[in-house]
């Protein structure tokens, strides 16, 4: 009895030592916290995605009192909060909406596989092993990676093996885009409108692209030339919009042999 008596004796003692010694320190070593930057960490949504190009919501909240960024970078809260922010800074701040877009269209039916791959089920790991699970190496692997990193539920995996973006909560933040090895998600302003290619293939080598995807771009230049406004170029093998040319007419949607191409308009809904 008396030897659990002393054990909680010194149990106590050395309790009371060590948080004496907790509220010196913290007294000795308390770094004077920054009002301006608890209010606009207060209005930041708290996703620390890393989208704004700091280390989550704090870094990005030290940043902006700073002045070291701007008020209007939090990706992922869009125009109110860069208002939040630039209402605690005293400034006025506005931010245009972004969104992610899949330039792939390869799905199980269009798209051949190369075989049984039996690696690590992820993007990465395919892509580093074996440069991907499809006939078309630019193609979407299809492992979900991308949905694994969305912090607000925009993506989900469809039954035909490619991401689905949700745009009543895709907020741009990007980091889907970072994350994608194949490099298809791009970010882009939400209320763009105009055509838009939805296939990454590169290849030169044009004449095994339908049999690795049907909904391949074949490079046959036909949107080029049937632009009216001369807004489209193929570009190392994709065809690449000026949107400040492209008036949305549709003429390259309709005469795509492969519907490679679509109108932003119809597809960010």
């Amino acid at each position: 009895m008396s030897t659990i008596l002393i054990t909680l004796a010194v149990s106590f003692c050395i309790a009371f030592i060590l948080g004496v010694l907790l509220g010196f320190f913290k007294k000795v070593f308390y770094v004077p916290v920054d009002p301006t930057v608890e209010k606009i960490r207060e209005v930041l949504p708290g996703a620390n995605c890393g989208a704004c190009g700091y280390p989550g919501c704090d870094g990005f909240a030290a940043a902006v009192a700073r002045g070291e960024a701007p008020v209007d970078g939090c990706a992922a809260g869009g125009s109110s909060v860069a208002a939040a922010v630039g209402n605690v800074m005293g400034v006025t701040a506005t931010a245009v909406p972004h969104v992610v877009l899949l330039a792939c269209q390869g799905s199980r039916e269009h798209a051949q596989n190369r075989g049984i791959y039996n690696g690590v089920k992820t993007c990465r790991a395919a892509k580093l092993s074996i440069n991907g699970t499809k006939l078309c190496q630019y193609g979407c692997i299809g492992f979900g990676d991308c949905v694994a990193v969305c912090k607000f539920g925009a993506l989900t995996m469809g039954a035909e093996g490619l991401p689905h973006v949700d745009y009543t909560k895709c907020t741009g933040c990007g980091m889907c885009v970072r994350e994608c090895p194949q490099n298809l998600f791009s970010r882009l302003p939400a209320n763009r409108t105009g055509a838009v290619a939805r296939c990454s293939n590169r290849s030169t080598n044009k004449s095994p692209i339908l049999k690795q995807c049907k909904t391949g771009c074949i490079k046959c230049g036909k949107c080029e030339r049937s632009c009216p406004e001369h807004a489209i170029t193929l570009t190392n093998g994709i065809p690449v919009i000026d949107y400040a040319k492209c008036t949305s007419c549709g003429e390259c949607v309709s005469g795509c042999p492969t519907h490679v191409l679509e109108l932003l308009e119809k597809v960010l809904v």
